[in-house]
C-alpha cells in the first residue's frame, strides 16, 4: 500500500472543498487498484457529489437544517453550535474507497471527491490518500 498526507486549507467557515485533483494525482501512473481517501478528524468528512452547480452549497443547507449549530449539543467546546460538528462524521463519513483502473479513478461524470468541513475552528485540515493495488 502506498500513502500519503496533504493538508488542505478550509478556513474559518463551514465548506465544500473539491479534493478529486490531488486525489487524481496521487493515483496517475499507478495501475488497477483501490483508493481510500480518509480525513483523521472528528468534525469532517469526505463525500461524493457533484460540485460548481449548487450542490456543494447546498449540501452545506442541509447539514444546518439537520444539525444546526445552535445550543441544543451537549458537546461544548469551541465556538456556539460545535456540538455539531462532532455529529456531522455520523452522517458524512470521514472516508471513501472508490475503485482506480488504469491509474484513474472511476468517478462518474459528475461526481467529485469532497472534503467536507463544517468547523470553522480549525482553519486546515489533513487527508490522507492510500492506494491498494489490485
Amino acid at each position: 500500500m502506498r500513502t500519503e498526507l496533504i493538508t488542505i486549507r478550509t478556513g474559518d467557515q463551514p465548506v465544500v472543498v473539491d479534493i478529486t485533483a490531488e486525489a487524481a494525482r496521487f493515483v496517475a501512473g499507478e495501475g488497477d487498484g483501490l483508493l481510500n481517501v480518509f480525513v483523521p478528524h472528528a468534525t469532517a468528512g469526505i463525500a461524493i457529489l457533484e460540485t460548481g452547480a449548487g450542490s456543494d452549497d447546498d449540501l452545506l443547507t442541509a447539514l444546518e437544517d439537520v444539525l444546526p449549530a445552535d445550543d441544543r449539543w451537549q458537546h461544548r467546546h469551541g465556538s456556539y453550535g460545535h456540538g455539531r460538528d462532532h455529529v456531522m462524521p455520523a452522517f458524512i463519513p470521514p472516508h471513501a474507497t472508490l475503485p482506480v483502473l488504469h491509474g484513474r479513478i472511476t468517478l462518474g461524470t459528475w461526481q467529485s471527491i469532497c472534503l467536507v468541513d463544517p468547523n470553522g475552528d480549525n482553519p486546515e485540515r489533513q487527508v490522507r490518500f492510500s492506494f491498494l493495488p489490485g
